[in-house]
């Protein structure tokens, strides 16, 4: 779930303030520029009305054969996409732009090429239609995601040899995905309906939907320049992914000192957790943009994220070669527990037969080590964010943008609450959106008075999915061996839903939207001492809740601008489910396939077992050690003190700014700053450099010299250039990289070097 963290602290800093935010990222169609070129968006209403169309046709109809079939494929193609990402080397995540446009040229293809007569009219009923986009591109993203519920599976699978019944797991999948939508869908009356509840994050793809359908000259060039990029980089990834492996980081120090270990240290990169990679370039975009894609972020908001890499390779040098925590016993980046003596840890041997830490067994085997690069990540990670509400993340919000986490939160004032109380409805189930409140108000996202046109998806559909997910998840929790009993089970829900109450608004106003992961192996961990797998199965249902309510509450803020209410709800449930079963399919494909690689500390620049060996290590460590590393005066200490020191971390810089603004203290956004110190803590980091160019070329050269081919290209290149990549991927992943079966890889020379570091660098793990 890191990537969503990473994403996100992105888009914050283009969206924090209003007006700035829509100049920065997104590309108004023609004709909200021409209602709004002389004016100033002053407030989220402006944004709403100008920035995105207002106007609906209601002659539209989303519920086509054309569109469920167009949905399902390519939730098919997301699902299984998001899950082999999940075990590659560096996070990726499935563009949501190239999902819109790919969609569009399927349905306008489907429009164009297919007769309406006889049956064939059922495939195409007429124009491709915008609400039947939206409807595909809600689908398909709610599939493209890797469920958190395949961590807890693979964890059992690779470390505990349990394997949960298919049955079983997939009602795991169901229940841990589907929980949040229905605790987000019965919220929607405050962290949906208002205008202050922007959603900036989905601004780029809404005025697109607005560019695509106008039509046009415009349009068509848009699409021809789209469909080139495709296909040429679609052409080119076949080299950094298969043929010329090199090409994933090419290091002139690496090909001059091959057998030097600092330098592989320190310059290596093609390989997972090999190296720092600086100065490495790298030619394979789906590394380049794997995070976030440079062309959409301004260098603004780059340059706290190039500072950040910078601090990160001076403190995980100084921590590797001061021997910090005993950092030389231990690889310079793994994400596994380790003897002091450098083997790693084997976790059985201290657990008994109900999954739980034996201290007796403990003693024998010794508390276990992390690799010091980890621990600096935790550290880092801790002081940038936390979920309740401490760290520098909270207190940067605070100093720098007091008035958007008020906004986020005014109906907790008095009248607020006053308001809510008297318009609440025992039988909230039965409640009907806001039919039942005046809608004519300022206050009420004028997109959502298009939809009241049309039947409501109504609080007693998502509270049948909370409730059948509710018990779907203690049948699953008493099948599984989870060892979490029923309390901490409602815990978890408990404290997700009060962080979808607080971090939904924040994220409807700002963009900004994170993971309380961390914080739920911590207070697991605590609460339920000595087990691990209860631990993991905590975190589960309660970050997981609270990430799936976001991603309904924002793909409805699509739906409230492009499509019917019913309609988005269907194609969300059914998207998530389709993508739960495919995820799970291709996790038991990949584990059966390539174990070995899954379980080795530094994988290959195709496979790598870190996300799980993440997740693995943290429910060890919070869940089964979390007084014997964590508390006070232990090894690791300071890792849950960094939560608190992490409040004190943007204060100097606001009274920089405050006091001497010439000096721009306000572009150094501390959380950024913090989180990527300790971002390279493995996967592949040949990237960098490639991405700071890139992210020059698009977002100053393109932007300065050329204003009028980046407003109308940039992000079409960029949705191009993720989409191409990810197809190639994808077939590549079955086709000869051994996604369901035996791996092809090209036969080994110069630049495809079998047996060791691509880039030539000495193999260190």
């Amino acid at each position: 779930m890191v990537t969503y963290i990473f994403e996100y602290y992105f888009i914050i800093t283009m969206s924090l303030t209003a007006a700035g935010a829509i100049s920065e990222h997104t590309v108004p169609s023609e004709k909200a520029l021409s209602t709004s070129d002389n004016s100033v968006l002053s407030d989220e209403r402006d944004i709403a009305t100008n920035v995105i169309s207002v106007d609906d046709d209601d002659s539209l109809n989303p519920w086509t054969i054309r569109a469920f079939f167009i949905g399902l494929g390519l939730s098919t193609f997301g699902g299984v996409l998001a899950e082999i990402y999940y075990f590659k080397p560096q996070s990726i995540s499935v563009s949501l732009m190239f999902l819109a446009v790919v969609s569009y040229i399927l349905g306008v293809s489907m429009e164009t090429f297919i007769p309406r007569r006889g049956l064939l009219r059922y495939l195409n009923p007429g124009p491709f239609n915008k609400k039947e986009n939206a409807f595909i591109v809600i689908m398909a993203s709610a599939s493209a995601n890797s469920a958190l519920g395949t961590d807890v599976l693979a964890v059992q699978r690779l470390y505990y040899n349990i394997t949960p019944n298919a049955v079983t797991s997939v009602f795991l999948l169901f229940s841990s995905q589907l929980l949040g939508y229905g605790i987000g869908g019965m919220m929607r009356s405050i962290l949906l309906y208002p205008s202050k509840m922007l959603y900036p994050g989905v601004l780029p793809l809404l005025s697109m939907f607005d560019a695509l359908y106008e039509g046009g000259m415009a349009s068509r060039k848009k699409l021809r320049v789209f469909s080139m990029v495709v296909a040429a980089i679609f052409v080119w990834e076949l080299f950094p992914e298969w043929i010329f492996p090199l090409l994933t980081g090419v290091s002139i120090f690496c090909l001059a000192a091959p057998n030097n270990a600092t330098v592989s240290r320190l310059f290596g990169g093609s390989n997972g957790n090999e190296g720092l990679g600086l100065l490495s370039i790298c030619f394979d975009w789906q590394y380049i943009a794997g995070q976030v894609n440079p062309m959409t972020i301004p260098l603004k908001a780059q340059f706290s994220n190039f500072l950040g890499y910078i601090f990160c390779a001076v403190v995980f040098v100084a921590v590797y070669y001061n021997n910090i925590w005993k950092a030389q016993n231990f690889p310079f980046l793994s994400q596994l527990l380790y003897y002091e003596n450098g083997t790693q840890y084997d976790q059985t041997l201290i657990l008994n037969s109900n999954y739980e830490v034996d201290p007796t067994l403990l003693a024998e085997q010794g508390l276990p080590y992390y690799s010091s690069t980890w621990v600096v990540y935790l550290l880092t990670q801790n002081l940038a964010s936390s979920p309740n509400s401490l760290g520098a993340l909270f207190t940067h919000l605070l100093l720098w943008n007091r008035s958007d986490i008020s906004s986020a939160w005014t109906w907790m004032n008095p009248s607020g609450i006053k308001n809510i109380w008297a318009n609440f409805d025992w039988k909230f189930w039965r409640a009907d959106g806001m039919r039942k409140q005046d809608v004519d108000g300022e206050d009420i996202d004028p997109h959502y008075k298009q939809m009241l046109k049309y039947p409501d998806a109504p609080n007693s559909w998502y509270f049948v999915v909370f409730l059948l997910s509710f018990v779907v998840a203690l049948v699953v929790l008493y099948k599984t061996d989870s060892t979490l009993p029923w309390w901490g089970f409602l815990i978890s829900l408990l404290l997700a839903t009060i962080f979808i109450l607080f971090l939904g608004a924040l994220a409807a106003i700002t963009g900004l939207s994170f993971t309380i992961q961390t914080f739920g192996q911590m207070i697991g961990g605590y609460i339920q001492k000595g087990s691990p797998v209860a631990n993991m199965y905590f975190v589960l249902y309660g970050n997981n809740t609270v990430f799936q309510a976001q991603l309904l509450l924002r793909d409805l803020k699509i739906a409230q601008c492009d499509c019917h209410p019913r309609a988005a709800f269907t194609a969300q449930i059914i998207g998530t489910l389709l993508g739960a079963v495919l995820n799970y399919i291709m996790m038991n494909s990949i584990i059966d396939n390539q174990r070995e690689i899954l379980l080795s500390v530094e994988g290959t620049n195709i496979w790598s077992g870190r996300q799980p060996q993440m997740y693995n290590s943290q429910a060890i460590a919070w869940g089964g050690l979390s007084d014997e590393l964590f508390s006070t005066g232990q090894r690791y200490q300071w890792v849950p003190w960094a939560y608190v020191l992490g409040l004190f971390v943007p204060v100097p810089f606001w009274v920089i700014h405050r006091y001497w603004p010439k000096l721009h203290a306000d572009y150094l956004y501390t959380p950024i700053i913090l989180f990527v110190t300790g971002y390279l803590v493995g996967g592949i980091n040949s990237f960098i450099l490639s991405y700071f160019a890139v992210a020059f070329l698009s977002q100053w050269w393109l932007r300065t010299r050329y204003p009028g081919w980046f407003a109308k290209y940039n992000y079409i290149v960029a949705a191009a250039l993720d989409g191409g990549t990810q197809v190639m991927v994808f077939i590549l992943a079955f086709a000869v990289q051994g996604a369901s079966g035996t791996s092809h890889l090209f036969p080994t020379w110069w630049g495809a070097q079998g047996g060791g570091n691509y880039d030539h660098c000495l193999m260190l793990n």
